[in-house]
């Protein structure tokens, strides 16, 4: 049987991963802290704060492989067709940066991705928050299990 204080605690370790918005990789020490000081606990505290960092380090992967296929886009864009000044005299000043290519398009294809994983993120916490308040097992879709 789960107590109030182990559902209070598991769901503070989901809500702790919005620590990053106020200190620096607060999603990783917020949730490792709470669930290394409880872990022994309860089963049902070790089970959520395992879920809480796999699946944080799960999101820094997918996001580090995303920006490793996203930015060289936009870098290669927008040196690809650049006119850098064109300058002949005073009467005659260019600066072109050219049309879109598809590159560009695909590199704002994986940006707007990018953007609609990080509101999903958001909701997955929230909703893995809610199941451990409810004293409820919850695991994490997409996830990687690190911490087994």
């Amino acid at each position: 049987m789960v107590d109030n204080h182990q559902k209070n605690i598991a769901t503070f370790i989901h809500l702790s991963t919005f620590s990053r918005f106020f200190i620096p990789f607060g999603n990783f020490i917020g949730p490792i802290i709470l669930w290394a000081a409880n872990k022994d606990k309860s089963a049902f505290i070790d089970h959520h704060g395992k879920q809480a960092i796999n699946f944080q380090i799960s999101i820094l992967l997918y996001a580090i492989i995303l920006g490793t296929l996203s930015v060289p886009f936009f870098v290669f864009k927008i040196f690809n067709g650049f006119d850098f000044i064109s300058f002949n005299g005073f009467n005659d000043f260019n600066f072109s940066i050219g049309k879109p290519s598809a590159l560009l398009y695909i590199g704002g294809i994986l940006g707007a991705f990018a953007i609609v994983a990080f509101i999903i993120e958001l909701v997955f916490i929230v909703i893995a928050s809610l199941r451990a308040r409810d004293g409820e097992i919850y695991n994490y879709p997409f996830t990687i299990q690190f911490l087994k």
